[in-house]
């Protein structure tokens, strides 16, 4: 089955998000300049999700991606819930009252989020009214909390992380008012993501990590090299601190079966993710909640318990927070699903998109018009341009890195070829080969940093 070059690109370029921060009065005060992101399914249905969003009642824009493992329900919830938890963890104390007085009188809320959303995302509707009153209960704990200084950022994200896993074990386990809200918090709570979540305000960059997403700075260096700042840790068995914090955890009669090749009790490969009950609750509780099921097949696929599950929880959602204050000389931040680190190193990702940049830029001068323009004039230029590839390109730089990431050969070079028979795959196989692939780069501009 041969795919035509424009094939290939409509498949590659199907997901395509990008984002230009707006400037206010001609002067861009954001330290995000855009963000450009993109998805490739491998699985069917794909299960990493993806968010990007503006803060509207505090300060900062955020980026997630989650990456879902036994079916995507789990990181559908987080994509949309978590950087609403987030948000709210970071209002201010009169804010979080307004809110409340608003619902209680059933006025309309102010919004807490500008979500950034590409057409095809999807979202759980039929829950959205459970998410929310969820949500509330949240802000009115914090609320409860009594205290005026509120989070420090990094704070916030551990609450929200914490909190939202939480809320997703103790939905499964509360009575729901339809069969299908039953389903939907079963698989939710039965499958697992990681995910990885960046703030930015200003010079502020904080990332919350839980499991194997990571983030990565790109860094232009001042005789014009480029360095990368990994400013995540995957969380697995291949991580010394996991490996100690898991042993810690857990007496020493377990220590030979914390993990089993290279996975947690021999199931998982993070060593942190939100959902995933059947490694955090006891047997007991877990065969009680399905028992109570009605989704049938729910029952054959959760009721395995591994061998060697005495001493639960063994997994946790809570995140290792990052704290970077941006520097001019920090250009960009890759934030991906592990799809393309299994691919691509952190040094070739950066190198990827410092090339791109700098190709991009190339291409700007080419259309310097001599004045007067015709259309013989334009039809030139174009054909200039075509004959030296520049056509082609692609615009988006998350595009560049899933068209490398699966295409390159040896040389680092994209092999046509291997580019079209990694996207034929049949779907059986195709995860045999490479996983969903999810990037967002987000661009920072320099000068305000600067300015800062």
């Amino acid at each position: 089955f041969q795919l035509s070059p424009a094939q290939i690109n409509d498949m590659l370029r199907a997901g395509e998000l990008s984002h230009k921060t707006l400037d206010l009065n001609g002067k861009n005060a954001n330290s995000v300049l855009r963000f450009e992101s993109n998805q490739l399914a491998s699985n069917s249905p794909m299960e990493d999700r993806r968010s990007a969003a503006t803060c509207l009642q505090t300060a900062g824009m955020m980026f997630g991606v989650f990456d879902g493992h036994a079916g995507a329900a789990c990181a559908q919830a987080v994509s949309e819930r978590l950087l609403h938890y987030i948000a709210v963890s970071l209002m201010s104390r009169q804010s979080l009252e307004e809110i409340e007085l608003a619902v209680e009188a059933m006025k309309p809320v102010r919004p807490i989020l500008q979500w950034h959303k590409h057409p095809n995302d999807v979202e759980y509707r039929e829950i959205t009214s459970q998410y929310f009153e969820n949500l509330r209960v949240y802000w009115q704990h914090l609320l409860d909390l009594d205290t005026e200084l509120g989070f420090s950022l990094e704070e916030a994200m551990i609450c929200a992380f914490k909190r939202l896993d939480s809320d997703i074990s103790l939905e499964v386990q509360a009575p729901q008012e339809s069969e299908l809200m039953r389903n939907i918090a079963l698989q939710v709570a039965f499958s697992g993501a990681t995910a990885c979540v960046a703030h930015i305000d200003g010079v502020h960059l904080h990332v919350a990590n839980t499991g194997d997403c990571r983030a990565v700075l790109g860094v232009r260096e001042e005789d014009g090299t480029w360095s990368t700042l990994p400013l995540t840790r995957d969380h697995n068995a291949y991580d010394e601190f996991e490996i100690r914090r898991l042993k810690r955890e857990h007496p020493r009669s377990e220590e030979k079966t914390l993990f089993v090749n290279d996975r947690l009790l021999g199931i998982l490969m993070p060593s942190r993710a939100f959902g995933d009950v059947q490694l955090k609750w006891s047997k007991e509780l877990q065969h009680s909640i399905l028992e109570n099921s009605c989704d049938v097949e729910a029952l054959n696929i959760y009721q395995y318990v591994p061998p060697n599950y005495h001493t639960p929880p063994y997994l946790t959602a809570e995140p290792e927070v990052t704290y970077h204050k941006l520097r001019s000389k920090d250009k960009f931040l890759v934030i991906a699903s592990d799809g393309l680190w299994e691919m691509l190193s952190n040094e070739k990702v950066v190198k990827l998109v410092a090339g791109h940049l700098t190709e991009l830029n190339m291409q700007k001068p080419s259309l310097t018009f001599k004045k007067p323009v015709n259309l013989g004039y334009m039809h030139n230029l174009l054909l200039q341009r075509k004959s030296k590839g520049l056509a082609s390109l692609d615009q988006n730089i998350a595009t560049h890195l899933i068209r490398h990431a699966i295409g390159s050969n040896e040389y680092g070079e994209v092999d046509p070829e291997k580019l079209a028979a990694m996207l034929t795959l049949p779907e059986d196989l195709a995860r045999m080969y490479r996983d969903d692939i999810t990037v967002t780069v987000v661009y920072f501009n320099s000068e305000t940093i600067e300015d800062y």
